[in-house]
């Protein structure tokens, strides 16, 4: 069933009482949990951010944000000001403070399995439940396996105090790293997954700024819901995967991947978006959810969607390997005791996330063929070295550059886009650049004296 704004809360509750002055819980604050509570807080609700991590709560209610993330530090210190957002490691007061309560917790890949690693949601989900004083409502952000849901209901069923009315429902996030603020403040779409009437006219409540500017709301079922963004990732790394195989194509019959790109782009059907042929994607979501949802077919017993999943993120990793290779013929066979630049640490601009980073993976694995690599990094130099201490880092990247044997653009910052090619050739030891992104005119590059390398593109 699917609903739209059409429905107003009046219709939606009937009988069902809206809570006056709502206060709302976000269990989490890292990436996605920091975000919605500062947003929540910016549409007007009072708001707690809990956590069991004392030094990001201290960080947070001081006004400092943990990580890169464009127009989140200035609307932090709008509503530390304010009064109306605070931040705990107090979580069972929170559970009894709160009336709705936001799990915001990460569901990183096992250890041991492509598996989610569920603890920390049913932990957060039972804390909630176990210290809930008076009726509430549970709402999972987190990104899940489908059937999680169900199973955290008859969880709490069995933690909830007696007397208390407690209803959990699914409400995914589709947050882009770089434009996370915007992204809650003014969502293209909200999904709802396993509401009643109550739940349903709280949530309208919830998200009313956004459902005043016209953003469509879903209503649905708790499956559909847990489905929702991981087949959303699912797709989008497909498309990535899709133009990367592509492009290998183009390099074996000398055709230009990016203009092919633009010309699919054209077709409405296709759209241009994560048609960028290059090194692939990386990141704290689409390789853990793709392979998570690859897991969860099998289990299923979907082996068709598990199958497409596998060679999805097998053209996605071969990227890199693609890139290594690259690198290794540009410089005759071998990169031992050569220089190399890698322009790039982020698994994409616009944040210093480091997490399952294609530049870092090929910048490591260089250096453990034996080169001398310096990464630079606008944002994310720090979170690298922190990563990667046995790598070198430079503090521009015509630091980075100077005295190379060949440079790397691994993450497409802008900055790196709009470099001066012919000042940077004075100062490389050999012009040489690979461009994995897709990103550079290779015209211009090769006027300036450099040798210039694409994947999908010819070398010539």
């Amino acid at each position: 069933m699917s609903k739209t704004t059409a429905t107003t809360v009046a219709a939606v509750a009937a009988d069902a009482t809206v809570p006056a002055g709502l206060k709302i819980s976000v269990y989490g604050t890292g990436y996605l949990g920091a975000t919605h509570a500062v947003s929540m807080a910016e549409l007007g609700f009072e708001v707690m951010g809990v956590d069991t991590d004392a030094n990001k709560v201290a960080a947070l209610a001081a006004g400092k944000v943990p990580f890169f993330e464009p127009g989140l530090p200035e609307l932090l210190e709008k509503q530390l000001a304010t009064g109306r957002l605070t931040f705990s490691t107090d979580l069972e007061e929170a559970a009894r403070w709160g009336d709705v309560h936001f799990i915001c917790v990460g569901t990183p890949q096992m250890k041991t399995s492509h598996a989610a690693n569920l603890g920390y949601v049913e932990a957060a989900t039972s804390t909630v439940a176990k210290n809930l004083t008076k009726n509430g409502v549970i709402v999972g952000k987190s990104t899940v396996p489908v059937g999680t849901a169900a199973r955290l209901r008859e969880l709490i069923a069995g933690l909830t105090p007696e007397g208390v009315e407690v209803d959990l429902l699914w409400n995914p996030e589709f947050l882009r790293e770089g434009k996370a603020v915007d992204d809650t403040l003014h969502p293209d779409r909200i999904v709802l997954g396993g509401t009643n009437a109550r739940t349903e006219a709280i949530m309208r409540e919830v998200y009313a700024g956004p459902i005043a500017e016209g953003t469509p709301v879903v209503v649905t079922d708790l499956p559909t819901a847990e489905l929702v963004k991981v087949s959303a990732n699912a797709f989008l790394a497909t498309k990535i995967s899709f133009i990367n195989a592509i492009a290998g194509v183009c390099e074996a019959a000398g055709a230009d991947v990016t203009v092919l790109a633009d010309a699919l782009g054209h077709d409405v059907r296709i759209g241009r978006q994560f048609l960028d042929a290059g090194l692939g994607f990386g990141g704290g979501c689409l390789p853990k959810d793709i392979r998570a949802l690859m897991h969860r077919s099998n289990e299923l017993g979907a082996y068709r969607a598990a199958a497409l999943l596998q060679q999805v993120d097998e053209i996605n990793m071969g990227q890199r390997e693609r890139v290594i290779d690259m690198t290794m013929e540009a410089l005759g066979g071998s990169v031992l005791n050569r220089r190399i630049c890698v322009l790039g640490a982020a698994f994409k601009p616009l944040t210093d996330d480091v997490r399952d980073s294609p530049a870092l993976n090929v910048a490591a694995a260089l250096h453990l063929r034996g080169a001398q690599v310096t990464v630079f990094d606008p944002e994310a130099g720090d979170t690298a070295r922190a990563s990667f201490p046995t790598l070198s880092y430079a503090t521009s990247a015509e630091e980075a550059v100077e005295g190379t044997d060949v440079v790397l653009m691994l993450t497409e910052w802008k900055q790196f886009t709009s470099l001066d090619p012919a000042a940077l050739a004075k100062v490389a030891t050999s012009p040489r650049i690979i461009d994995a992104r897709g990103k550079l005119d290779p015209a211009e590059w090769r006027a300036a004296g450099w040798e210039f390398r694409g994947l999908g593109r010819t070398a010539a």
